[in-house]
């Protein structure tokens, strides 16, 4: 079965974008043409009860007072004029005392509450005249005289069909070009969202090929032009590159040197197993058996040693921590050992002492160092683990008074493998191990004669912490 990689969830980050800025933008037209609605409806009613308050007051001063009774000077034409528009329907109706019909279109009807309009000032309200909205514009007058005064009511209507005329006249107006703005605006939007994506486009395809390509030869990421975040994503994605190579590498450098130191002892191993096979003897045998017990004991080093090697080279956390108190322990530990092995071992330095490190990575560190000393110095000589500070760092120190090196040696101590004695026992990689330890903590490792005679391994870390 071929192995399928999972759909992708959710949205794309294209489609997220335009939709966050197009829709915020259709809401805004939405929004825009409701409030544009209401503004043009308000300025048409405007309109209408500006002309109906014209024109009831017009036709008022049509009606004029003869003593007690009324003249209407209000010709049949004018009246065919105004209703002639069956769209734009304008009826009146004038009538004397207020609801009593004297002329015009008696349909009209009254306010639904009774007005409370003074005289000369005009009332206007809807209503409805077969079925159709009308706007109407009342006014009542005064005429007769002072002993008996009587009152006069004057309605203008007009249908509501010439507002919603204006208003879509006016909504059209308003709306088209922002519509054809929008539009634009939307285009704009589409061509810079997808512009800008090129780069993530670019990212994915140069990730792409590089899935061709084996693990260790993983080449950065490449990007001329492109955004401040898509570099910064580019960084991080070549940062993550480089820590693949790197540990590729370590691994397949710990691959390398254990099959290739493997090899000799277990081959040894194995001959040495043979053959006491075909012993018949048993001090033969015993000392074929023992051979094997010293080879497996060296193999058994040396897979430690590669182990510890492979281990300090990955990232490790550091942590304040007694370095002093830690040697002093480590001293201790050791204490046993140098007696049966017939040397003096000492140490010296502060009492406390704080830095920055990984506990387990100096210890390890310190074992080597005290190791190499007991093994190499050789029997009655002293071995010296001190702790100090010195030029604004602090200095952990294994010093011998033994054979040491030869001056062209000392490049050599910390290579991998490399060994200046023939002594059984050692494979080569515990001073290697130290350095790394050193590297880790960003610091060195280094190694001096110790004159007269002897040998000084010292690991310099960085300036020492306080604590308040």
């Amino acid at each position: 079965m071929s192995e399928t990689s999972p759909p992708p969830r959710g949205l794309s980050l294209k489609r997220q974008l335009l939709l966050w800025l197009l829709l915020p933008q259709l809401v805004l037209f939405l929004v825009g043409g409701a409030l544009a609605y209401r503004i043009a409806l308000n300025y048409a009613e405007k309109a209408i009860d500006q002309s109906l308050t014209q024109s009831v007051r017009s036709l008022a001063r049509q009606v004029k007072p003869i003593g007690s009774g009324l003249l209407v000077d209000f010709p049949k034409a004018a009246q065919d004029i105004i209703e002639q528009d069956p769209k734009d329907r304008v009826s009146y109706m004038v009538s004397s005392p207020p609801g009593r019909f004297l002329l015009g279109n008696s349909k009209l009807p009254d306010p639904s509450v009774a007005p409370d309009t003074p005289p000369n000032e005009t009332l206007l309200y809807n209503t409805e005249v077969d079925h159709k909205p009308m706007r109407v514009a009342l006014l009542e007058v005064d005429y007769g005289e002072d002993k008996s005064p009587q009152r006069l009511r004057v309605q203008v209507a007009k249908s509501l069909a010439v507002q919603e005329r204006l208003t879509t006249e006016l909504i059209a107006d308003m709306l088209a070009p922002l519509l054809l703005l929008g539009v634009v605006l939307s285009m704009l939007v589409y061509g810079g969202i997808s512009r800008g994506l090129q780069p993530l486009t670019r990212l994915q395809a140069q990730l792409g090929d590089r899935r061709k390509q084996a693990l260790s030869d993983l080449s950065p990421i490449e990007l001329t032009q492109a955004p401040q975040e898509v570099h910064a994503l580019a960084n991080a994605l070549n940062k993550l590159l480089a820590t693949v190579r790197r540990s590729l590498g370590q691994e397949k450098r710990f691959l390398n040197d254990a099959a290739h130191q493997l090899r000799t002892p277990l081959a040894g191993l194995i001959s040495q197993t043979e053959l006491a096979l075909c012993e018949s003897d048993p001090v033969a045998l015993h000392e074929r058996l023992t051979k094997v017990l010293s080879g497996a004991k060296r193999s058994a080093h040396l897979v430690h040693q590669l182990l510890s090697l492979a281990r300090n080279e990955v990232e490790v956390k550091l942590l304040p921590l007694d370095v002093a108190t830690l040697a002093r322990e480590v001293a201790r530990e050791w204490t046993p050992r140098a007696l049966k092995a017939g040397v003096d071992l000492g140490f010296e330095g502060a009492d406390h002492l704080h830095v920055v490190g990984e506990p387990m990575l100096l210890r390890e560190a310190m074992n080597n160092l005290i190791d190499n000393a007991l093994t190499y110095a050789g029997q009655g000589c002293e071995v010296t683990l001190s702790v100090q500070t010195q030029n604004s760092q602090v200095m952990l120190e294994v010093a011998d008074n033994g054979p040491g090196l030869a001056e062209e040696d000392l490049p050599h101590v910390f290579e991998r493998f490399w060994r200046a004695s023939t002594l059984p026992g050692g494979c080569g990689l515990g001073l290697a191990i130290v350095a790394e330890i050193a590297q880790r903590h960003a610091g060195q490792a280094r190694v001096v004669r110790n004159l007269p005679h002897g040998l000084r391994v010292q690991l310099w870390l960085p300036a020492p912490v306080t604590f308040e």
